[in-house]
């Protein structure tokens, strides 16, 4: 295939993402939740600090305080990440699509691409006006980029939410469906949050699930004693294994709209 159509596939993509009202919505909702949520539990941590325990005070870690609300802010973005693929399904415009470019590898390759130079784009300005806003909130308390770690921490934090969001697709593709979709991939973002994490078989396993690994990417001071500090591996192995996971989604959905009818 030529670099025209390569480019029309992308633009037709691009024009998807414009027009799709719901998509526009989660991005929005993305940020609304990652910034108001981080300002407020910010916040209250700074007004409460020095009533912490020293323990808590010692591991205290002002970057992933700050980006606590990411764990909210990014279910919107995995929506996202699944209507870019679910709704053509849905609206049985996938049938359009395909027949606009047969070249299912291309017509994939481009829907990809594109969802997540989104993402990319909108996690850095999310993240960092995120960062900003809740360092703020927490005053003499929070930190700055330049102190030891934190831009990398930064940096992972919006490679993390880009890569969920292509691991989203991947799942997407492969499920045709919204709502089994979401269904799969929102309790497994709460798997810990619901107390499995504290079970030994569990936590074995779910230790290396995409947003267990990503709390590892954005983490600058390591707890002493917390499940997070049992973990086996640092930020950079845990970037390895989130992009085995995006990776492993996204292939795995190519292989099923290779094989599988419209």
């Amino acid at each position: 295939m030529n670099t025209v159509s390569a480019r029309a596939a992308l633009g037709a993509e691009f024009i998807k993402i414009r027009t799709v009202r719901s998509t526009a919505w989660t991005l929005a909702l993305t940020l609304i939740l990652s910034v108001g949520l981080g300002i407020l539990f910010c916040l209250t941590l700074r007004y409460g600090f020095d009533r912490m325990d020293p323990r808590a005070r010692a591991n205290f870690d002002p970057v992933t305080t700050g980006f606590y609300s990411l764990t909210l802010g990014q279910i919107s973005l995995v929506v996202f990440g699944v209507l870019c693929v679910s709704t053509e399904y849905t609206s049985g415009t996938i049938r359009a699509s395909l027949a606009a470019v047969p070249h299912r590898g291309m017509f994939y390759a481009a829907k990809v691409l594109t969802a997540t130079m989104v993402a990319l784009a909108f996690s850095l300005f999310t993240v960092l006006l995120t960062f900003f806003t809740a360092q703020a909130a927490l005053g003499a308390h929070g930190t700055t980029l330049s102190e030891p770690g934190v831009l990398r921490a930064v940096v992972f934090a919006c490679v993390y939410l880009t890569l969920l969001c292509a691991f989203a697709i991947g799942v997407a593709t492969m499920l045709r469906s919204t709502a089994l979709s979401l269904g799969i991939m929102i309790p497994l973002l709460f798997l810990d949050s619901q107390g499995l994490g504290n079970i030994p078989k569990v936590r074995t396993v779910a230790q290396f699930l995409p947003d267990q690994v990503g709390q590892v990417m954005m983490q600058v001071v390591k707890p002493e004693k917390s499940f997070i500090s049992h973990r086996p591996f640092g930020p950079w192995t845990a970037l390895g294994i989130l992009v085995i996971w995006a990776t492993a989604a996204c292939v795995g959905g190519y292989l099923l709209l290779r094989r599988r009818d419209a």
